[in-house]
C-alpha cells in the first residue's frame, strides 16, 4: 500500500524515451515504482493526463522575494518545482553592512525589480554568503530553490568602491575573492555568476561589477571551482562579444573541469552571429568540454504598457509627470484628447540608441491580446497596420494602450526575432549543446513576462506552432527538466522512475495556455510586477505533496533550500 498511486498517466518520463501509459507510485516523498503498481493510501485517476517531471528553472532572479514569498510565484503557478537563482552576476550575499541600499540599487537596475520593495521586503540577516544560506535554510516553500555566488556582491565586498566602480583587481583582490568563492561553494552555492554585458547597470547607470574584469580575475575565481569540483560558472555575456569570448569560456572548462554556461540570443545587429556561438559550443563538445548555451524559449520580448517600465511616449514631456501618479489617475488621464494630442506632438527626450531603438521602432511592435501568437507576422506590426488605417503608428500605439480602460498592451520582440526569424528559436532548442533559460523569472518586473515560460514551451513549441515546425513533446519535456536539473548537478530529480524526487506535474495537456499578460501591486511596499496565468494544470507535486491543483495553491510547502549537488535519494 503506497502512499499515493497515479494511475493510467500518459507518462513522458524527463528522458526523451517515447511517451507511454504508465501508474507511478510514491512514499515518502520518492518514485517507488514506474509501470503496473499495486494500491495506494491516495489514487489520483490521471486517465488522459499528460505526467511529467516538475520542471526545473536554471535562470531566475528571486533572491530577494525567496525571503518573503512562500509560493515563489509566477513559477510555481507553471509547474516549476526547482529554482535556481542567483544569475548575471547579482544577488545579496556577500554584502557588509553599509552596502544594503547599494545592493538593492543593482538589482533594481539590472533586474527592474523595484527598490522600493526590496528594501521593504528584505531583512537583512547575514554578511557572508553562507550567512545568507543559513537565513534561507528551512524555509518552507512552494518549490525547492537554490542559489549561486554573484560576481557583482562578491567583488564589491572584497574591493569596496574600486570593485563597484570596475577597477582592476590586483593579486590580493583576486586571492580574497578565489577564497570566498571556495567557502560559499563549500557552503552550498550551485556555482558562481558573473555579467559581461553593458546593458546590465545598476539604477545609476553603472554597469555591474565584474563587467570588464580581465581574465585573470574570472580564471583566478574558477579555480575555487575546480579545486572543489563543485559548481557551474555562469556568464551573461555582451551578444556581439560571445564568439571572442568562448576562448576564455574554453580556458575555463578546462581548467576547472567545472561546466561553464553563457546567454546565447539573437540579436538584430547581426542576426547570424548567434550560429557562430553555436559553432563554438559544437568545438568544445568535441574536445569534450561542458559548454553550454543558455537560451530562451521565444523571442525575448518587452511587454509595453501606460504601466509598465517602457512604451513609446515613456520620454515624453508630457508623460513623464504622470509616471508619480496612481495607475487610476494616469488611465483617466490619458483618456482625455487634449493631453493625447499633445502627447503625439511632442519629441522625446533622448537617452541613448537602446531607449530610442525600443521606443520608436513600429516594425518591432505588436498588439498583446487573448490570442497572441508569440511568433507575429510583420503585417501584424504597428507600422503596418497603421498604414493600413491610414494613421501613424504613433497613433495607433496611444490608441491600443488606451484600449480595454487602459490596460492594453503591447509586444516588442528585442532578441531572437530578427525579421521575423523562424528557425532561430527551433534551430536553438534542438541543439544538444544548449540548455533551457532566461526565464528571468522573479525579475524585470515592468518590462519582461517570461516566467511561465515552461508553460510556453510546451502549449507553443509541442502543440500550438503554426509559422514553423513544431517540437517533440518528449523533447521539450526533458529540456526543462532532466537536462536543466542535471546541468547542474541535482541529479536526484528531473525524471519519472524509482529513486528519483517525486516532483511531478499532472496536466490536460489540451487544455494547457497561457493568459494574456497583466500587472499587478502584489510585491512588498504595492511594488509592480507582470504577471501571467496558466491553465491546464490539475496538479504539481513537490516531494509528493500537492503545492498546487487547478491553478490554486494548496497550503503544502515542502520546498526548501538546496546545498550543492545532490545525487539519486535510492
Amino acid at each position: 500500500m503506497h502512499d499515493v498511486v497515479i494511475r493510467g498517466a500518459n507518462l513522458v518520463d524527463g528522458t526523451g524515451a517515447p511517451a507511454r501509459t504508465a501508474d507511478v507510485a510514491i512514499d515518502d516523498g520518492v518514485i517507488r515504482a514506474v509501470g503496473r503498481v499495486g494500491s495506494g493510501h491516495r489514487v489520483i485517476d490521471a486517465d488522459g493526463l499528460l505526467l511529467t517531471p516538475g520542471f526545473v528553472d536554471i535562470h531566475t532572479h528571486y533572491d530577494a522575494q525567496v525571503t518573503w514569498d512562500e509560493r515563489l510565484a509566477p513559477s510555481s503557478d507553471h509547474g516549476v518545482t526547482t529554482v535556481v537563482m542567483g544569475n548575471c552576476g547579482v544577488g545579496f550575499a556577500p554584502v557588509a553592512p553599509d552596502r544594503h541600499d547599494w545592493l538593492i540599487g543593482l538589482m533594481e537596475g539590472v533586474e527592474d525589480i523595484p527598490g522600493a520593495a526590496l528594501a521593504e521586503g528584505i531583512e537583512w540577516k547575514w554578511e557572508t554568503f553562507g550567512e545568507y544560506l543559513d537565513s534561507l535554510d528551512g524555509k518552507a516553500r512552494a518549490c525547492d530553490f537554490g542559489t549561486q555566488l554573484p560576481h557583482g556582491a562578491l567583488r564589491a565586498y572584497v574591493m569596496g568602491e574600486r570593485g563597484a566602480n570596475n577597477e582592476d583587481a590586483t593579486e590580493e583582490d583576486i586571492e580574497q575573492m578565489y577564497r570566498l568563492t571556495k567557502e560559499a561553494l563549500e557552503a552550498g552555492a550551485l556555482g558562481f555568476s558573473t555579467s559581461r554585458t553593458p546593458l546590465h547597470k545598476s539604477i545609476d547607470g553603472v554597469p555591474v561589477p565584474g563587467t570588464f574584469a580581465a581574465t585573470a580575475e574570472l580564471r583566478g575565481i574558477g579555480r575555487a571551482l575546480g579545486e572543489t569540483n563543485k559548481g557551474v560558472f555562469q556568464m551573461a555575456s555582451e551578444h556581439q562579444r560571445v564568439p571572442e569570448e568562448q576562448n576564455m569560456m574554453f580556458e575555463l572548462a578546462r581548467e576547472t573541469k567545472r561546466p561553464v554556461m553563457f546567454n546565447l540570443s539573437q540579436v538584430d545587429e547581426d542576426p547570424e552571429l548567434f550560429r557562430r556561438g553555436l559553432a563554438g559550443v559544437e568545438r568544445a563538445a568535441a574536445e569534450g568540454l561542458a559548454v553550454y548555451a543558455q537560451v530562451a524559449g521565444r523571442a525575448i520580448g518587452i511587454v509595453m504598457s501606460w504601466h509598465a517600465t517602457a512604451h513609446p511616449f515613456a520620454l515624453r514631456p508630457s508623460f513623464i509627470p504622470l509616471m508619480t501618479e496612481t495607475p487610476e489617475a494616469r488611465t483617466r488621464a490619458l483618456q482625455d484628447p487634449e493631453l493625447r494630442a499633445k502627447i503625439l506632438s511632442e519629441e522625446s527626450f533622448v537617452m541613448g540608441d537602446f531607449e530610442t531603438f525600443v521606443t520608436t521602432t513600429f516594425d518591432k511592435m505588436f498588439v498583446i491580446d487573448d490570442a497572441f501568437d508569440y511568433e507575429p507576422a510583420a503585417d501584424r506590426s504597428l507600422a503596418s497596420l497603421a498604414k493600413v488605417r491610414g494613421c501613424t503608428p504613433e497613433e495607433l500605439a496611444f490608441d491600443c494602450l488606451n484600449a480595454s480602460d487602459g490596460q492594453g498592451m503591447l509586444y516588442f520582440p528585442l532578441f531572437n526575432y530578427s525579421d521575423g526569424d523562424l528557425d532561430v528559436l527551433h534551430d536553438l532548442h534542438a541543439h544538444p549543446n544548449t540548455l533551457m533559460g532566461l526565464s528571468d523569472a522573479g525579475a524585470h518586473c515592468g518590462a519582461i513576462c517570461d516566467g511561465g515560460m515552461p508553460t510556453f514551451m510546451l502549449s507553443h513549441w509541442t502543440r500550438d506552432r503554426r509559422r514553423g515546425s513544431k517540437l517533440p513533446l518528449e523533447h521539450i519535456v526533458r529540456r526543462q527538466t532532466s537536462a536543466t536539473a542535471h546541468s547542474y548537478g541535482l541529479f536526484d530529480r528531473g525524471i519519472i522512475a524509482p529513486g528519483y524526487k517525486a516532483d511531478i506535474n499532472l496536466i490536460d495537456y489540451d487544455a494547457l495556455g497561457l493568459e494574456a499578460p497583466r500587472i499587478v501591486y502584489d510585491l512588498p511596499a504595492g511594488g509592480r510586477r507582470l504577471i501571467q496565468r496558466a491553465r491546464g494544470y490539475e496538479a504539481t507535486l513537490l516531494n509528493g505533496k500537492i503545492v498546487t491543483q487547478r491553478g490554486e495553491p494548496t497550503g503544502e510547502l515542502p520546498g526548501r533550500l538546496l546545498r550543492g549537488e545532490r545525487s539519486r535519494v535510492v
